[in-house]
Parts: structure tokens; C-alpha cells; sequence
């Protein structure tokens, strides 16, 4: 997958909060959730000239967590899996939705202007949080 400079803020969960405290605060003050840990997550454009691109992502207290601050998101899991994010950074912004279960996820993402779509998908990275 090539790396885009322009849409790197495809919406990942992992995509996705800039962190404003430590993962372990954060956790300790929002309770635990099923799906807390690293992710890995694939981002696939299906519409457009996005691209496609592979981000890490943590989930601490429902709240998904980006590996990279060049971009800021916020977003959240429910207890049910359900996955709502969105992403801005680089002039551009997504948003995304979908569904994790006990170790994977998949849904759709779609830029704010509506020139590029597609799908990501989500696996959990052993041993990690």
C-alpha cells in the first residue's frame, strides 16, 4: 500500500485522538472496554486518488488513540463494537464508521468533500496495550 501525504487522515481507529493525557490516565478515569489495546489498521481508497495506508491505533477506555500526531481525530468504540470516527489533518477531513469484534473490525470512511471513499479494516495486535 502506498502512503499518502495528502490523506493520511483517512479514518483510522486508529485513527485518532491527538492524546491529551497518557493512555494509562486516560483509562484508569473512562473504565476499561472490551476492545482496548493496539490495533493495526488498514485504510483502502475505492473511490478517488486517496490512496491507502496502514496506521496504528489504541483504544483505551472506548476512546480511540492515534500513533501519529500529525493528525488529529476523536472518536469512540461503544460496548457493542460499534466505531465512529473522524479525522482531520493535512486541509482535509474524513469520518468513519464500522464494527470491531474481539480481535478484528471492518467498516467504511468517506472524506468530508466526497472525492474519495472506501473501506478499512482492523486487526488487534497481540501482546500490545
Amino acid at each position: 500500500m502506498k502512503v499518502l501525504s495528502g490523506l493520511l487522515l483517512a479514518p483510522t481507529l486508529a485513527a485518532v485522538l491527538v492524546l491529551a493525557c497518557t493512555p494509562t490516565n486516560a483509562a484508569r478515569r473512562g473504565g476499561g472496554s472490551t476492545f482496548d489495546g493496539s490495533w493495526s489498521v488498514a485504510i483502502y481508497t475505492q473511490l478517488g486518488d486517496c490512496g491507502s495506508v496502514r496506521v496504528a491505533a489504541r483504544i483505551v477506555g472506548g476512546r480511540v488513540y492515534s500513533e501519529d500526531q500529525s493528525y488529529q481525530a476523536g472518536g469512540g468504540v461503544s460496548a457493542n463494537g460499534a466505531v465512529r470516527v473522524s479525522v482531520a489533518g493535512f486541509g482535509r477531513s474524513a469520518s468513519a464508521s464500522g464494527r470491531l469484534s474481539h480481535n478484528s473490525g471492518a467498516g467504511h470512511w468517506r472524506s468530508s468533500r466526497g472525492e474519495c471513499s472506501g473501506s478499512w479494516s482492523a486487526s488487534r495486535r497481540a501482546g500490545h496495550y
